[in-house]
């Protein structure tokens, strides 16, 4: 038995989960928690929330609270989210806990007495009417590379990394008044001597994913700079040296620890000891835009410590929606707390994984997630369990009947359902969940097939002997398949243990193949999986995409901004109905040089037949955009109240418009 410590990424407490947390991180950690602990090994899955830094600070002052209420609120909302998810951490705390404090504190002091951490001056903005120097996030201005709006750790525009110092015409954030740059005590941690240990690590370890094992390697090409570990502000953990008031320890120079604290505050509880998990095997879940920090700065900092380094860390990619970035600022996004008043999270955490390999960015389509759903889990699992009890309760009833003597098809399911749990072990072993899941749904396919082809409704009728062994089989991969899916579909597994009559506590992996034996009664068929309704999807879809149309009329646009729109004369040659929608028509249009495709939102206001052959205004250079998973390619232009069409009647098609 292996012990293992599993960390998924400390999600930030300035706002709720989004579907984007859950698939990078929460749920890849918690299948593969799971299945350790079905097969025998004993798992600490840890977790807490990241409560220090700049925007927590800056929020806190612009609604006149206390940081730390900030916070709380929204670790209380995290902490609902991944419940909801049936996310099963064994310790979820905060990096503001008096243990985390100690533990970050003591961390921070050995490694400045092993001469790891040292005392730089440099240059910083400080706030005059503010009485402060003023971290990253509480300076605007402007970036100098691309001369966009940026913030003191990035620009907005280019997304370059960016440092107060940089910008152009800064301001506080707080106040708006100019910052003069003043000198400034900071202490640094040396990176740079670990380049050369970071490079061995990350170029032996054959268990770090090429995802992460890439990323690492480019930064360590360019070449690493020593890091700053404090900045001067009130909220953060104090630095704990004397003649360094006023001075926090940078947030992810401690966030990190929140593993550790996080498992402490478990191990005290437990009586138990954190440090033998850690020691076995540990692994770190994280999504994407972290993998800097925890294969460089993480690793360095454990290096310096004297601690054994993680086996290997996940990085899952980037989830986009509807083909479009994701963006909480304009609610162009999922919130889990909306997503789980409407549906079981279980076919959410089907979709997430089944939707991509983790190692790879992905999209989140309505249309595809109802597909999936239907398709997959109804269809497929579904139909093949809900077929499988309901004749064996009217042909036995309800006991799983004698096999006669298997025929070479017999053989054949028989291998397959034995072959399986094997099969998908070994794919979330190696990290590969999608590809587990997808041969769940290969052998549920073959189930139904060998269920259509030995056809028990027919063979019954010549002695219920005669569709005995189809029975029996089925029902073996039934409760197979409720195992196999107790990692990933943790709640509608128990429905399927509940019908077949077997205590869910109780199954470990190795139970998925073995067989029942035949006389076992099973209760009542009832369906696992409901399909989605299309009016469900399409009142999701609209609620989305209003949020986009509200935030599209809230921008406001310059005389040089209104320049760059190319609208022009285009006549509608093509027009139909968008499936699912009663908004949208798809549109083909000419514009003289070409025809492009246009999906517009005035199906409510004209038939396809109605438009055609108008001449309308069209926005043309409009980044093409997918609506209800269909490419739009530019914008026709119609009114806000009643979508009445724009025309041009009389123009020249293709002609500008100025």
């Amino acid at each position: 038995m292996s012990k293992i410590f599993i960390s998924c990424a400390l999600p930030y407490a300035n706002g709720p989960c989004h579907l984007g947390h859950l698939r990078s991180t929460y749920i890849p950690a918690d299948i593969y928690a799971r299945y350790n602990r079905m097969k025998g090994n004993d798992v600490l899955l840890v977790c807490a929330t990241d409560e220090h830094g700049t925007p927590i600070a800056v929020r806190a002052e612009q609604e006149g609270k206390a940081p730390k209420e900030i916070a709380s609120r929204y670790h209380e909302m995290i902490k609902r989210d991944l419940e909801s998810c049936n996310i099963s951490l064994d310790s979820f705390t905060r990096t503001t806990d008096q243990t985390h404090y100690e533990i970050a504190q003591n961390f921070f002091l050995k490694l400045y007495e092993k001469g790891y951490i040292y005392e730089k001056s440099m240059e910083q903005l400080y706030c005059d009417k503010c009485n402060r120097f003023l971290p990253d996030r509480y300076v605007e201005g402007i970036c100098p590379h691309c001369g966009g709006e940026a913030r003191g750790d990035h620009c907005e525009a280019c997304g370059r990394h960016l440092e107060p110092i940089q910008l152009l015409e800064p301001s506080c954030l707080i106040c708006k008044s100019k910052p003069e740059a003043r000198e400034s005590k900071q202490y640094f941690f040396k990176l740079t001597h670990f380049q050369d240990d970071l490079k061995e690590w990350i170029e032996s370890n054959d268990e770090l994913p090429p995802n992460v094992k890439n990323y690492a390697m480019q930064w360590l090409k360019e070449g690493l700079k020593d890091w700053i570990l404090t900045r001067d502000m009130e909220w953060g953990i104090p630095v704990p040296l004397e003649g360094a008031e006023g001075k926090i320890i940078y947030v992810w120079g401690e966030a990190f620890l929140g593993y550790i604290s996080s498992a402490a505050q478990w191990a005290h509880k437990e009586n138990k000891s954190w440090e033998e998990y850690w020691n076995d095997k540990a692994i770190h879940f994280i999504g994407k835009d972290i993998i800097y920090h925890h294969s460089i700065f993480w690793p360095a900092l454990l290096m310096a410590y004297g601690c054994k380094l993680p086996y290997t860390v996940i990085a899952g990619e980037y989830l986009s929606l509807e083909g479009r970035k994701m963006s909480t600022s304009k609610n162009w996004v999922i919130w889990v707390s909306d997503f789980v008043k409407n549906f079981d999270s279980d076919i959410l955490r089907y979709y997430l994984i089944a939707n991509a390999p983790l190692n790879r960015d992905t999209d989140f389509s309505w249309d595809d997630f109802q597909r999936r759903v239907n398709d997959e889990l109804a269809d497929v699992i579904g139909n093949f369990l809900h077929r499988t009890f309901t004749f064996t309760t009217r042909f036995f009833e309800g006991r799983i009947p004698e096999p006669m003597e298997f025929d070479e098809s017999d053989k054949e399911f028989e291998k397959r359902i034995k072959q399986l749990p094997n099969v998908v072990s070994d794919y979330i072993e190696n990290f590969k969940f999608r590809e587990g899941l997808m041969e769940i749904i290969k052998t549920a396919k073959f189930g139904n097939k060998y269920f259509n082809d030995k056809e028990p409704w027919k063979a019954v009728k010549s002695g219920p002997e005669k569709a005995a062994t189809c029975l029996y089989l089925c029902n073996q991969l039934s409760k197979t398949l409720a195992v196999v899916l107790m990692p990933y579909l943790p709640v509608k597994t128990q429905e399927i243990f509940k019908i077949l009559n077997l205590d869910a506590e109780k199954m470990v992996w190795d139970d998925a193949a073995e067989f029942i034996p035949a006389g076992h009664e099973i209760a009542k068929a009832k369906p696992i999986f409901s399909k989605i309704d299309d009016d469900v999807i399409e009142n999701q879809k609209e609620e989305l995409y209003k949020n986009l149309k509200d935030e599209t009329m809230k921008d406001i646009i310059s005389i040089d901004d209104f320049g760059k729109m190319d609208l022009r004369v285009g006549k509608i040659v093509g027009a139909e109905n968008v499936k699912g929608s009663k908004n949208l028509l798809k549109l083909m249009v000419d514009i003289g040089a070409k025809k492009i495709q246009v999906v517009a939102g005035v199906a409510k206001k004209y038939s396809p037949e109605e438009v055609l052959n108008r001449n309308v205004i069209v926005l043309v250079n409009l980044e093409p955009a997918k609506l209800f998973g269909i490419k739009s390619e530019g914008m026709i232009l119609a009114t806000d109240d009643n979508m009445s069409l724009l025309t041009a009647e009389g123009a020249d098609i293709g002609e500008q418009i100025k």
